[in-house]
């Protein structure tokens, strides 16, 4: 019988696909996803989530459906015990199953019991994360309300240290936590370690010595307002309204920005660290390795910050994937074209667990193009997002952003209203083009090879109608072939 093989699910929280430095981003300090990729990995420069928010990602990615199969689309809506999701599917297969980290994927009511043997608490608390608790008074970072930085999630260089080598926040102890574990690796069960950390999801922070990595004149131009046409998603529009940083400079766009390629540093930085410890521990080759984002990030272009949930920018969709597999499977490390989705990460773990799915889904292997078989794989990504009016129920109202003293109320007002703003949307992407159905307003085109920052909405373009005709069919065929999942066991039909 195979030996199965260790798995990694390194997942950080709202890394941008640009941020990378082997992704020719010279901006981007991440030496240790750049050797990997190097040495022993493929990265994906075409990887795409299915739906621009934390929690619809998640249960996309670790059920392999799309949000749409069984209306995961809100933050609040999780996935039930009934419903497949890749840890428990590899708990029940014999992994030795730790999570350390968020959660976003399971009612925390209903326990994790099923979908893993530890959820980990580390022994020592870990000091609270994120901006003015660093230093100490809560939010003491922000401006006064109605000023430019109250939602502006900028804090910037974290210049007050501890008399520790770094902050012990919740991400240094989850990392240090499956670093023991590693040391201390189960001598009877292979084991997947999942760490969906939350770095570099804003406040935008981050300690002086990866902040200072950053060098501010490299950082590629960001997409400013000024260059958008006039029939962008009204979400937009909104959000700028209600986080009121029309005012800000460039150089305070420069500094946001920086501070986020900073953090991820720290997270490339912190995988360094996992991936060393593997090799110490001897167990590096016998390992499959997957590091991925549930999402993206605006940091700064269009004038925004954080996302949203039914806008489709490639800022906020497109997300690194990297993939190492055990040494005893094929792999050409290079960068690969491929256009791919987060939903092939269930097929791809299956495949190297040799797990055959009891379920309908639609990932796809990425084997064949570790291996160097191939570069074609999806012909074209989805993404979806967004409520009907009327749904209440999927306006995400939450303690957390119902009060203007949060964060997150801009983003929430918006949810809720029922102006078009919230609107169910989809979007088909190409390689070279992207077309976004919006419920309620205005539909989106765009040519990405003439328009890479998709500033120009080209749906009333008549030149590209054949184009536009041939995306909307794409679309139909995929909801067809994705509406809905039939149960592998039938129903008994007989009296008894």
């Amino acid at each position: 019988m195979k030996k199965k093989p260790h798995i990694i699910l390194f997942n950080p929280d709202q890394w941008r696909g640009d941020v990378m430095g082997h992704m020719g981003n010279a901006a981007a300090i991440t030496p240790n996803l750049d050797k990997l990729v190097s040495d022993d990995a493929v990265s994906f420069r075409n990887a795409f989530c299915q739906n621009p928010v934390c929690t619809p990602s998640r249960c996309s990615f670790m059920s392999g459906w799309y949000p749409h199969v069984r209306g995961h689309r809100t933050m609040y809506h999780m996935m039930s015990p009934e419903e497949p999701v890749l840890l428990k599917q590899l708990k029940d297969e014999g992994y030795f199953v730790w999570w350390g980290g968020k959660n976003d994927l399971v009612p925390s009511e209903n326990g994790f019991e099923a979908y893993c043997d530890v959820k980990y608490v580390p022994e020592k608390q870990p000091k609270p994360m994120f901006g003015g608790v660093y230093h100490g008074t809560k939010d003491n970072w922000r401006g006064e309300p109605g000023s430019d930085t109250y939602y502006s999630f900028f804090v910037g260089e974290l210049k007050e240290r501890s008399d520790e080598d770094y902050y012990y926040d919740s991400d240094w102890a989850n990392i240090l936590g499956a670093i023991d574990l590693i040391k201390n690796a189960p001598e009877d069960k292979p084991m997947c370690i999942y760490l969906p950390i939350l770095y570099p999801h804003p406040p935008y922070a981050v300690e002086k010595e990866w902040y200072k990595l950053v060098d501010k004149s490299l950082l590629p131009e960001r997409i400013s307002v000024d260059k958008l046409s006039n029939n962008k998603p009204s979400m937009l529009s909104g959000l700028r309204e209600k986080y009121n940083m029309q005012s800000w400079t460039e150089d305070q766009w420069t500094e946001l920005r920086a501070t986020y390629y900073g953090m991820c540093s720290r997270v490339d930085f912190q995988f360094g660290l996992l991936l060393e410890a593997l090799k110490e521990a001897g167990i590096y080759d016998d390992t499959a390795v997957f590091f991925f984002s549930d999402h993206g990030d605006f940091a700064g272009d269009y004038g925004l910050v954080e996302k949203t949930q039914n806008t489709f920018e490639d800022c906020l969709t497109r997300v690194p994937f990297i993939v190492k597999p055990p040494a005893n499977s094929a792999i050409e490390p290079r960068i690969s074209d491929a256009l791919v989705e987060l939903v092939d990460l269930t097929a791809t773990v299956q495949h190297y667990a040799g797990i055959t799915p009891d379920y309908t889904h639609f990932g796809k292997s990425l084997v064949p193009i570790i291996s160097g078989e191939t570069d074609n794989h999806r012909d074209a990504v989805f993404c979806e997002g967004g409520r009907l009016n009327g749904e209440f129920h999927a306006n995400e109202s939450a303690p957390a952003n119902e009060d203007p003293s949060m964060l997150y109320w801009p983003r929430g007002e918006m949810q809720r209203s029922e102006g078009p703003e919230h609107t169910k949307a989809t979007m088909i992407r190409t390689k070279k083009f992207k077309y976004v159905r919006r419920y309620y307003e205005t539909d989106e085109l765009y040519d990405l090879e003439k328009d890479p920052g998709e500033t120009e909405n080209k749906i009333d373009d008549s030149s590209l109608s054949n184009v536009l005709v041939d995306l909307k069919e794409r679309m139909l065929d995929f909801y067809q072939e994705t509406c809905d999942v039939v149960p592998q066991v039938r129903s008994s039909r007989e009296a008894k």
